[in-house]
């Protein structure tokens, strides 16, 4: 991904640091890493108002703990990115007003989409009316940082990541559904997790933990036990939460709404053979097979749980408060692979991260060349190296590409200003086609065009 080799007091740029949340939550795991703190941390954001409060969090940290960080703020992006070493993205272009658009209208034509940011007609359009703020970032960049790390945290995720590189900058997505279900898969197993020895690789989303096992003893065959009984369709859920795997502002306090239901999970190991990475009620977004009416959602997710109302009630403020003083008792890492990433590009250390990252048909190479993958990836000073997996099963690479088709599409749309482009990929949606003919899907598609037209890129608005 890149041979970048960072000086000793490297320049680290977040875009969008006004979302409170999760910004903070990467600084404190930037703060975490001794190599890092005599860094650069320029924070940038649109809203100065929301970037503020952030900035003030940051460098009452810093100086909470006496480090040498120099704390930048500004919202001048070309500025933010000039010279930098690395950069993540953590912004959403239309805040919760536009996500508004992308949950309401299809659900007038009874598409439910729980999340609605990642895939989908909502994901479509959260990618598309992001476009615009892309390529000013790329376009900056490519003059003032070129060799720069670029790590997306934005939805959604594959879309993003591959366009962003897809125009020429080296970028890794990064998730933490891996991370999370591994954990939740440990717990319930009662194994400890460092003992676990995993391999997960797919999409974003719509990962496989293709291998599960603890020293020499394979804990499939004890997983599909406790999971039949657990979480078998029609019995319930049980007391061990699964991870969101989003990055938005609520996704800290939406990381335990499972409630312990992993049903559309189980349904899909026991069809398919393997433990998906991604939560119940998000994972059921991707494929056509449990929201086709709500007796029968609610048959498989008995507990709603609606991420855009989340995110329309959430608290920013009480939020950072509360990580500001988290942070100052114990300023430890977090699960997340970014501070990770740069540390091990800083230093040389090795680590392994899972990311999301171009396919090139070398990959995962039953999955087309286009696509985005997520696999284990070596990061050192040499940069971010992804591992060839080869195939995946058969039936695995099946259902990832039903959602591949949709992304490759949208990615298709953005780099040629073609609608009709938009139209194939809300059409190829799984659950869309479940749920809506071709005639609602394409007005569907033109009223999410009216709704978010002021956003898209000029070629995509006539």
């Amino acid at each position: 991904m890149s041979s970048t080799r960072f000086l000793s007091h490297p320049k680290i740029t977040i875009i969008g640091a006004g979302g409170f949340v999760f910004p903070f939550r990467l600084i404190g795991d930037i703060l975490s890493f001794p190599a890092l703190r005599e860094a650069t941390l320029t924070l940038m954001d649109i809203n100065p108002d929301k970037l503020g409060p952030v900035a003030s969090a940051t460098r009452e940290l810093v100086d909470h703990h006496g480090f040498p960080v120099t704390v930048e703020e500004t919202t001048d992006r070309r500025a933010a990115l000039d010279g930098a070493d690395a950069v993540i993205i953590t912004f959403q272009v239309g805040g919760v007003e536009s996500y508004a658009h992308d949950v309401k209208i299809p659900r007038t034509y009874g598409i439910d989409q729980a999340v609605g940011d990642t895939v989908g007609p909502g994901g479509v359009f959260r990618f598309l009316r992001s476009v615009a703020s892309y390529d000013a970032i790329i376009d900056d960049a490519l003059e003032v940082c070129p060799r720069a790390q670029f790590i997306n945290y934005a939805n959604p995720m594959a879309m993003a990541t591959a366009y962003l590189n897809a125009r020429g900058l080296s970028c890794v997505g990064l998730c933490h559904s891996v991370q999370g279900t591994t954990r939740m898969l440990a717990r319930s197993l009662d194994v400890p997790y460092d003992e676990v020895r995993y391999r997960c690789a797919g999409i974003n989303h719509q990962a496989w933990v293709l291998e599960f096992s603890r020293g020499r003893e394979d804990l499939y065959p004890r997983l599909r036990e406790v999971m039949a009984e657990r979480h078998q369709r029609g019995r319930g859920g049980a007391d061990l939460a699964g991870d969101d795997g989003d990055h938005s502002e609520a996704a800290e306090a939406a990381s335990t709404y499972e409630g312990g239901n992993e049903q559309v999970r189980t349904a899909l190991m026991n069809t398919f053979g393997y433990f998906e990475t991604e939560s119940s009620h998000h994972a059921s977004e991707y494929l056509p097979y449990f929201r086709k009416t709500p007796e029968l959602t609610e048959e498989y997710i008995p507990e709603r749980w609606d991420y855009y109302e989340i995110c329309a009630a959430h608290d920013d403020q009480g939020d950072i408060d509360t990580q500001l003083q988290r942070l100052k008792d114990e300023l430890a890492p977090s699960v997340e692979y970014g501070a990770m990433i740069v540390n091990s590009i800083v230093t040389g250390t090795p680590s392994v991260v899972h990311g999301n990252v171009p396919n090139g048909g070398a990959l995962i190479t039953n999955l087309p060349d286009d696509a985005c993958v997520e696999v284990p990836c070596l990061v050192d000073a040499s940069g971010v190296q992804p591992t060839a997996i080869g195939e995946l099963p058969l039936q695995l690479a099946a259902l990832n590409r039903t959602n591949v088709n949709v992304q490759t599409l949208a990615v298709q749309a953005a780099l040629t200003g073609n609608r009709e482009n938009v139209f194939h990929a809300v059409a190829m949606d799984p659950l869309t086609a479940a749920q809506v003919t071709l005639e609602d899907a394409r007005a569907m598609t033109e009223e999410l065009f009216a709704a978010h037209r002021e956003l898209l890129p000029e070629s995509l608005r006539s």
